[in-house]
């Protein structure tokens, strides 16, 4: 019997670069969009996209960086799925000293913030992170925040974009 599966790939996702490969990540939309290209032509059939600041190399929420990345995909005729993240800005780092102070570098902002690009590029999909996490990353702990209403605003808002959610659950 054949099965049918469906391959996901995250070219670039949203974790800090690796300095000990900082040439192996695409950064620039140019970058992001070939990399979807190499994936869709070894086999992917859904590209999870992040961008990356450009000069920094950083994750980034800005909807221009993402208009160009799909904008290349498309204008390229890449048959692949475009599947965008909705999943930043929810990061919270509390202040060890008082966890009820966020560390500089924290990034929550509302559905809005977290959604404008969604409404200028329209994907295929884009992911809706359906939990709240405590999580470490090296020295780094910090909270992963989705409150329930602001799920189900976030759901409320991928329907009345006619974008479909793709469910992600991290350590629940």
């Amino acid at each position: 019997m054949k099965r049918k599966v469906i391959v996901t790939c995250a070219v670039t996702g949203n974790a800090p670069l690796n300095p000990r490969y900082p040439y192996d990540y695409p950064v620039t939309p140019a970058q992001i969009s070939d990399a979807v290209a190499e994936a869709a032509a070894a086999g992917a059939s859904v590209a999870h996209i992040h961008v990356r600041d450009p000069e920094s190399g950083h994750g980034a929420r800005r909807p221009e960086l993402f208009r160009e990345v799909v904008d290349r995909i498309r204008q390229r005729g890449t048959d692949i799925v475009i599947n965008l993240t909705a999943g930043m800005g929810a990061l919270f780092l509390p202040d060890p000293e008082d966890e009820s102070r966020a560390l500089p570098g924290s990034d929550v902002v509302g559905v809005a913030g977290r959604t404008e690009h969604l409404a200028e590029c329209l994907p295929d999909i884009a992911s809706l992170d359906v939990t709240t996490g405590n999580q470490q990353e090296g020295p780094l702990e910090f909270v992963y925040l989705n409150t329930t209403r602001t799920l189900r605003a976030m759901a409320r808002r991928f329907q009345a974009l006619g974008v479909k959610p793709e469910l992600e659950a991290f350590q629940a």
